[in-house]
C-alpha cells in the first residue's frame, strides 16, 4: 500500500459531508450548507480532460475561498498519468485540500466514456488511477464508487480493497448500481460490507433524509462518516438538523418561508456575482424549485420562474416567498 505522509485519514472520520452534484454544488451553494454545519464539502465533477483541452466551461466550477474549506475537488476521467497531471496544475493554483476520483456517476455520456460508474467494471484501471494520483499528489486522493455496476451486483467491497491497496485515503459508496441510477431504496448492507471489507474511512451515501437516518446508517454499517447529496438540495439546513439529532436526539423545526427567502436570497446574489445574470439566473430556477417545495403556491412559484430573465424580477418572486417587502 502506497503510505503518502501527507494522508490524513482523520479528517473524514465522524463528519457530515455534502455530496458533489453537477450544476447544484457550487461555491454559493456549498458556503450555505457550511453555515448549516456541513463539515467538508466537494466541487461539483470535473471532467480531467476538460482541464487537458482547457475547457471554457471549467473555471467556474473551480471557485472557492477560504470559508469553502476544507473543500474537495472531484475529477472524472480513466487516464491516470492525465488525472495526475491536471490534479497537479489544479493544485499549485488553488487551495483544495483533496482530490475525490468520480467513479459512481451514471449518466450515460460519461459512462460511455469509460469513465464514471463504467470504472467499476475495469477495476485495474480504477486501482491504478489511484495508484499513481495517490503517488504524485500530495493531498490525499479520496474516491466515490457504487455498489456495482448491474442491478444486483456488489462488487464494491473488493473494489474498495484494490482501491486501499493503491493508496486511497477513503471511499465514499452511493448504496445503489449503476443501473438503479437514484432509483429504489438503498442498500445499506452493501456500505457495511465495505467497512468490513477495509481500514480506511469509509463515508456512507444514499437515502439519508434526516437526523434519524443518518443515525440509523452509522449504527447498521458502521461507516465513518455520512455524506448527504439530493436531500440537500433546497435544504442546506438538513446539515443543522442531522447534528442536533447525533448531539443528543433533538427535532429541529423545518425552515420557515422567511428562512427559505433568506438563503434564497443570498444565494441568488452570489450566483450571480460569480456566474452572471444570463447564466445565473437560469442555474436559480431549479433552486427555487427546490426550496419552495411544500409551500402554498408552490407549483405556480415553479411555472412563474421559469419565465423569469432579470435579476429584479428573481429578486422580487424571492422576496415575496418570504411573505415581506424586503429582505437583509
Amino acid at each position: 500500500m502506497i503510505n503518502s505522509k501527507n494522508m490524513n485519514q482523520n479528517q473524514f472520520i465522524g463528519k457530515l459531508i455534502l455530496g458533489p452534484m453537477a450544476g447544484v454544488t457550487d461555491l454559493p451553494f456549498r458556503l450555505l450548507c457550511r453555515e448549516c454545519g456541513a463539515d467538508i464539502v466537494t466541487t461539483e465533477m470535473i471532467s480531467a480532460k476538460g482541464l487537458y483541452y482547457g475547457s471554457k466551461n471549467t473555471p467556474p466550477l473551480l471557485a472557492t475561498e477560504e470559508g469553502d474549506r476544507p473543500v474537495g475537488v472531484q475529477l472524472f476521467g480513466r487516464e491516470p498519468e492525465l488525472m495526475a497531471s491536471e490534479a497537479e496544475k489544479l493544485l499549485e493554483k488553488y487551495a483544495f485540500d483533496f482530490v475525490d476520483i468520480n467513479m459512481g456517476c451514471p449518466m450515460p455520456k460519461i459512462v460511455n466514456n469509460g469513465e464514471g460508474s463504467a470504472l467499476l467494471k475495469e477495476p485495474g484501471v480504477a486501482a491504478e488511477v489511484v495508484r499513481v494520483m495517490a503517488r504524485r499528489l500530495k493531498v490525499p486522493v479520496t474516491v466515490k464508487i457504487r455498489a456495482g455496476f448491474a442491478r444486483g451486483e456488489r462488487t464494491a467491497p473488493e473494489l474498495a480493497k484494490r482501491l486501499e491497496q493503491a493508496g486511497a485515503a477513503a471511499i465514499a459508496i452511493h448504496a445503489r448500481t449503476r443501473e438503479d441510477y437514484y432509483q429504489g431504496e438503498a442498500d445499506w448492507s452493501v456500505i457495511r460490507e465495505v467497512r468490513q471489507a477495509v481500514s480506511l474511512p469509509v463515508i456512507g451515501n444514499g437515502d439519508i433524509r434526516c437526523g434519524a437516518d443518518a443515525a440509523r446508517m452509522l449504527e447498521e454499517t458502521g461507516c465513518h462518516s455520512v455524506m448527504i447529496a439530493r436531500a440537500a438540495q433546497g435544504n442546506p439546513w438538513i446539515f443543522r438538523e442531522v447534528k442536533a439529532y447525533l448531539k443528543d436526539g433533538s427535532i429541529l423545526p423545518h425552515a420557515t418561508a422567511e428562512e427559505r427567502a433568506d438563503f434564497l436570497m443570498r444565494q441568488t446574489v452570489r450566483m450571480l456575482e460569480e456566474k452572471g445574470e444570463y447564466i445565473g439566473i437560469r442555474e436559480m430556477r431549479k433552486h427555487v424549485a427546490w426550496y419552495t417545495q411544500g409551500l402554498p403556491g408552490s407549483a405556480a412559484l415553479r411555472r412563474e420562474v421559469n419565465q423569469i430573465t432579470t435579476e429584479e424580477e428573481l429578486l422580487a418572486l424571492i422576496r415575496r416567498i418570504g411573505g415581506c417587502d424586503t429582505l437583509s
